[in-house]
């Protein structure tokens, strides 16, 4: 039996939810609960098994505290551009490692320096190491 890949959109919009979920320190579980659904359903939506009907999104976004839009924002749109070739999204790694929670709080530290001169040395240091720990690399 194939099992068939999670739509691209689907995906995202999972993503997007578990990131926002994740940022107001919400569980599966109590979100889950506010929609009716158990945390396996989270689950599957999150990862993009299942589609989100369009009330279900609704409902969702209330209760995450964001417009609909932030849940497609910066996702694929598969639809085509003036030349024929498609929009190409953000690259996934970044809402993939904004929706672990080592990402949100790198970031919501980060983002709380405001002395710039800082915030340059750290993001040379991260690329230091992360130079050293490329595969190949001396």
């Amino acid at each position: 039996m194939s099992t068939k890949a999670p739509n691209p959109v689907d995906k995202y919009v999972g993503s997007r939810v578990r990131m926002r979920r994740i940022m107001l320190g919400m569980s599966q579980e109590k979100l889950g609960e506010a929609l009716g659904l158990t945390f396996q359903q989270i689950q599957k939506y999150e990862k993009g098994t299942n589609r989100v009907g369009a009330s279900r999104i609704k409902q969702i976004s209330e209760i995450l505290q964001v417009p609909v839009s932030f849940l497609f924002d910066g996702g694929p749109t598969g639809t085509a551009n003036a030349e024929g070739f498609s929009e190409e999204a953000s690259p996934s790694y970044i809402s993939d490692f904004l929706a672990t929670s080592e990402g949100l709080a790198l970031t919501r530290a980060f983002t709380s320096i405001a002395d710039t001169k800082l915030r340059r040395s750290i993001v040379d240091l991260v690329e230091q190491i992360a130079a050293r720990e490329a595969p190949g690399k001396p």
